[in-house]
């Protein structure tokens, strides 16, 4: 997968593009990118500016990718805890 292109290249995109000079599909080409990445950028950078019912913001998707990870994590402790936890009780039921 390429590398991402920096916040700065993506906001001058959605600039020119809202500028109106240029078709999205020939902007787009003169900037090495799809012309649906371009309409990508500009519906999420008007979801940033203007909030939607139906779409995430930045901070939003930040957030929301934050919570998984943290999710993952304590679901993997929290399966640690069990298996230590059916281990040990499995030692002091057994006669020694």
């Amino acid at each position: 997968m390429p590398a991402p292109h920096p916040p700065e290249f993506r906001q001058r995109a959605v600039e020119l593009a809202r500028l109106g000079d240029k078709p999205v599909a020939v902007l787009a080409k003169e900037l090495g990118i799809s012309e649906s990445c371009l309409r990508n950028w500009m519906a999420q950078a008007d979801t940033d500016e203007n909030g939607s019912a139906t779409r995430l913001t930045s901070g939003e998707k930040k957030e929301l990718a934050e919570l998984r990870r943290k999710t993952r994590q304590l679901e993997l402790e929290n399966e640690i805890l069990k298996r230590a936890a059916a281990y040990f009780a499995r030692e002091n039921i057994l006669p020694k």
